[in-house]
């Protein structure tokens, strides 16, 4: 055999069953470290990340107090999320010029299919990293029970899971918006004069996913939040974060109420009548509103978050039922090694600064204290 000949096997040759025998196989030898993502393998996989970005936990503690010292003195558990492209989508020079790139999602996400872009396993989950910029997309939810469900360890576990009602109190696009929500404030009132409120204090920082199943059964449909905390770091996590629910990593499963169902059941905690006002579309296509759905005529009276608009109206009453918890449960909500990236870009994250944790949400550190993110009630 001369130096110029190849195997019999692999020669280049007319197009043959043999030749695409070879070439097949020597592309799964080379998709064993990566995947090949395009828009339409997205469509095709069984679970689908819907969103991801940055995630924060504060807590406010009740009026005329200045200090808790315990989970019976806190108000409020809030969660501001802060949605991100994902980080392979930003190239440098968008992030180093500080574009959020929010308004160029639909273009980068939905690239044609000819762009065939080599990505690590698990990476559609990981966000952009956060600028400075205020112009940001952001949704501040309120939790009913000031804190969050416990997380199943070990899977999905048997019997009655915990479920609290939390509500999007505000939905934005300017940052400096959340700080004037979260300040101190004073106010009058009629009965007991001059009443203030202790800004809210931030406890935790991390990233999030949520993700969509995707059954051959529709009514199957579960939505998964899942996420992983880059600050406090393990060894910082005291008794503020194991009181109010927060977890180094965790998930819980969500469900978005009709506003127009009654309240009773696992939403208890919602009024009914109450909650976003959803355009005419959300209610039909959805919802089912009119008995296209379920069993009465105003619909589905939950629904899995089919799009994220369903979050983006102030109002929007969610329940959120009990996941599974540490990095092990959240790689098996979420799935196809998404969890674990999210575990390494937050591990990776948790070396900022608390400084810069603050500069990236644009809140004064005079006004708002740094302790309760190191596990201390303040």
């Amino acid at each position: 055999m001369s130096a110029n000949t190849l195997p019999t096997n692999c020669q280049r040759r007319e197009p043959n069953e043999e030749n695409q025998k070879c070439t097949a196989k020597m592309r799964r030898r080379n998709r064993t470290k990566f995947k090949i993502i395009t828009r339409e393998t997205f469509s095709q996989k069984p679970v689908r990340v819907i969103e991801r970005g940055h995630i924060y936990f504060f807590y406010r503690i009740k009026v005329q107090q200045e200090q808790a010292e315990s989970i019976d003195d806190v108000k409020n558990l809030h969660i501001l999320l802060v949605p991100r492209l994902p980080a392979f989508a930003l190239d440098e020079s968008s992030v180093s010029e500080g574009k959020t790139g929010d308004n160029r999602a639909l273009k980068d996400e939905e690239s044609s299919d000819s762009d065939m872009t080599l990505l690590e396993p698990g990476v559609d989950a990981v966000p952009a990293p956060a600028d400075h910029t205020q112009k940001k997309k952001y949704r501040l939810i309120t939790v009913g029970k000031k804190k969050l469900p416990g997380p199943v360890h070990g899977g999905a576990g048997k019997g009655r899971k915990e479920t609290f009602w939390t509500t999007v109190t505000r939905v934005g696009e300017d940052l400096d918006q959340v700080e004037k929500g979260l300040d101190q404030r004073s106010y009058e009132t009629k009965t007991r004069g001059t009443r203030h409120e202790e800004p809210a204090r931030l406890l935790g920082r991390g990233a999030y996913a949520i993700v969509n199943n995707n059954p051959s059964v529709p009514s199957k449909r579960t939505t998964h939040l899942g996420y992983h905390l880059s600050h406090p770091s393990p060894s910082d996590m005291g008794d503020v974060q194991a009181s109010l629910g927060i977890q180094q990593a965790s998930s819980f499963i969500v469900q978005v109420k009709n506003p127009l169902a009654s309240s009773g059941g696992p939403g208890q905690g919602f009024a009914a009548g109450k909650g976003a006002e959803y355009p005419e579309w959300i209610m039909d296509k959805i919802f089912g509103k009119n008995g296209q759905k379920g069993r009465e005529d105003t619909g589905l009276r939950f629904v899995s978050c089919e799009t994220t608009k369903l979050l983006d109206y102030e109002g929007a009453q969610l329940l959120l039922i009990a996941g599974r918890g540490g990095e092990d449960g959240l790689e098996a909500s979420l799935g196809s090694e998404r969890g674990n990236a999210l575990t390494k870009a937050e591990n990776k994250e948790s070396s900022k600064s608390v400084d810069e944790v603050f500069k990236e949400l644009g809140l004064d550190q005079n006004a708002f204290t740094a302790d309760a993110i190191n596990g201390q009630w303040i």
